[in-house]
């Protein structure tokens, strides 16, 4: 791994840090487990920036000092699961459906797969299905949620595009 891009990811790491503080302080999403989820943008932004690889080690550092940091190590399952099928998804769109997606439709379909993977480890943490009947209120959330990710990290794209960074992959 080039050193510049170890910077950028140890940057993005602490900018997704930073958003997950910042989101203690924000209103509840009135849905349980529904939260704006701001630190993905630092995901996205990887996948985008950098490759597969280096987007996984994002979401495991991230979600990790996150936990340890804010919240509990339940928490950590919950944001580790989500976090990581959201990238699987996320990946898959980038990689093989790239003109058919754009950054805000990647975000969108990362943001209910996050949700839709939480909500199975909620099945078999809390031992009920009932919490899936959260589904229909966690994708609308996810809906808006995923939109509002993606179109930040679509202006940020834009800005970043204009940094002396070389190629990053």
């Amino acid at each position: 791994m080039k050193t510049k891009q170890l910077v950028l990811l140890a940057v993005l790491v602490t900018f997704a840090l930073i958003l997950s503080y910042i989101e203690t302080f924000l209103p509840a999403i009135p849905v349980p487990g529904a939260k704006l989820g701001l630190a993905n943008i630092a995901t996205l932004l990887a996948l985008v920036l950098f490759d597969f690889k280096s987007s996984l080690l994002v979401v495991v550092l991230r979600t990790t000092i996150a936990a340890l940091l804010f919240t509990t190590l339940v928490t950590l399952l919950y944001s580790l699961s989500g976090g990581l099928v959201s990238l699987l998804v996320m990946a898959l769109l980038l990689k093989s459906w790239k003109e058919h997606f754009s950054v805000i439709g990647i975000s969108i379909a990362g943001a209910v797969f996050h949700n839709l993977a939480q909500v199975v480890v909620a099945v078999f943490v809390l031992g009920t299905s009932g919490v899936l009947s959260l589904i229909p209120y966690l994708i609308a959330v996810a809906l808006l949620t995923g939109a509002v990710i993606g179109i930040t990290a679509k202006y940020l794209l834009k800005y970043i595009a204009r940094l002396p960074l070389d190629s990053l992959k």
